[in-house]
């Protein structure tokens, strides 16, 4: 008999404790907990029981499903769903580990130029999947103007390279999908989160977003800003979007997260480097480019610095965290891969 444990906090909701014994591959005695609130009081039995029998490679929908059935009607959930019964269920099932599990590192970083950004990213998040170095959140500095394009994207689509000569801006091309961001040294805050693959282990990667960014929304509304999670990547407030964010698991057994916020920016500039098209701007929202995005200067006051190191102690607080240092022996790792991959025309151009 194996006893299983798995936690989910529910994004701007309620912690999810499930308590479960495996036996024969099957789930025995069964035991939701958490801070939610449900009425009437008997309901978490009905959940308890549907939980019971379970086949332990039965998916997180199955699950809910069955949560969902066995309560019926007349039953009031705060703070958590059947869904979240069934993340919390998946996770004790896959093993999956917490954030305090885990030693964190901090690395404030030194300014680096756009690639090999892109290169260490790659680097330090094998790294954390081989064990050569703890659970990492790095906050990059720049060196110059950029524009990381996703790994999918269109470069002749996403890129005016003549606005990104003239205005002095390197593109270079990420490992991860999602959209292109445009940062400027001093007036953006980038930061990665390196972590093993047993930490998002139970969720979807829709799920493993909202998971990954709960800190740093907590850290936002600690800095007065009503910011909330909006699916699938954004970060966004009622003043506008805030930051991007995008995701690359690894084969070797971890996941790098990283996230682009805007500190301060120069629209104009953006739009003549970047080609935002109609279709997304309609897609946020928002009728003009200048608009999509609201910095955080405007709605803290405070300084760049100022706000990272709040950042940095809400994760601290809430999880634990040491400093840390990137060797030179992993720049100098970093650096082949730009010269070998993230630094080359083919890379770029891979979708012209």
């Amino acid at each position: 008999m194996l006893n299983m444990h798995g936690e989910y906090k529910v994004p701007g909701g309620k912690l999810v404790v499930a308590d479960l014994d495996v036996v024969d591959e099957h789930v025995r005695n069964a035991q939701i907990s958490g801070d939610f609130f449900l009425e009437p009081d008997d309901a978490l039995e009905r959940i308890n029981g549907a939980l019971a029998g379970l086949q332990v490679a039965t998916s997180a929908a199955q699950i809910a499903a069955r949560v969902r059935g066995a309560l019926g009607d007349g039953v009031e959930m705060l703070g958590f769903s059947p869904e979240a019964v069934a993340v919390a269920v998946r996770r004790a099932l896959t093993g999956a580990t917490g954030w305090r599990d885990h030693e964190w590192q901090f690395v404030h970083d030194v300014p680096r130029a756009p690639a090999l950004q892109m290169a260490l990213d790659e680097v330090l998040t094998e790294q954390v999947g081989s064990g050569e170095r703890p659970p990492t959140l790095r906050v990059w500095e720049w060196a110059s103007n950029a524009v990381i394009i996703g790994s999918f994207q269109s470069l002749r689509n996403e890129v005016d390279l003549d606005g990104a000569a003239r205005h002095d801006v390197t593109v270079v091309r990420r490992i991860s999908g999602g959209g292109a961001m445009f940062v400027e040294p001093g007036n953006t805050i980038t930061y990665s989160l390196y972590v093993p693959e047993s930490l998002v282990s139970g969720l979807s990667f829709v799920e493993s977003y909202a998971f990954l960014d709960d800190w740093v929304i907590g850290a936002l509304n600690d800095l007065g800003i009503a910011a909330t999670y909006q699916p699938i990547n954004d970060i966004t407030s009622p003043a506008g979007k805030i930051a991007g964010a995008a995701q690359k698991r690894f084969a070797g057994g971890a996941v790098l997260h990283h996230v682009t916020m805007a500190y301060d920016m120069d629209a104009g500039k953006m739009v003549e480097v970047l080609r935002i098209g109609r279709e997304k701007l309609s897609d946020k929202g928002t009728k003009s480019a200048n608009k999509r995005v609201d910095p955080l200067r405007s709605q803290t006051g405070l300084d760049r610095a100022d706000v990272i190191e709040r950042m940095a102690g809400t994760f601290r607080n809430r999880y634990g965290l040491s400093t840390g240092t990137i060797s030179p022996e992993t720049v100098a790792l970093a650096e082949e891969r730009v010269a070998a991959k993230f630094g080359t025309e083919e890379w770029l151009t891979r979708v012209p």
